[in-house]
């Protein structure tokens, strides 16, 4: 039988590779809105982070999400992913 292959991703904060299920996805849709994507099923370009804070904050410090997405985030959108990355 042949073993079924695991996806793996690239976190954004800590830079491990890790299992595609025990990240979260943050996903740029085509009109610009920069959203957190916990089914992992929304249209658009995606950057996975491990589902920590530590991870969210170190990934916004180095920029790391507006040089994924090719674009500048405001500090409002890193406000309501946080409080989205909390409730979660």
């Amino acid at each position: 039988m042949k073993t079924k292959k695991i996806p793996m991703r690239l976190c954004l904060g800590c830079g491990e590779s890790k299992p595609k299920k025990e990240m979260i996805r943050v996903v740029k849709s085509k009109d610009g809105e920069i959203s957190l994507d916990t089914t992992g099923k929304k249209s658009g370009r995606g950057a996975y982070i491990c589902r920590s804070l530590q991870c969210f904050k170190a990934a916004r410090q180095k920029h790391r999400f507006e040089k994924s997405f090719s674009c500048a985030i405001s500090d409002e959108v890193y406000e309501r992913m946080e409080e989205e990355l909390l409730n979660d």
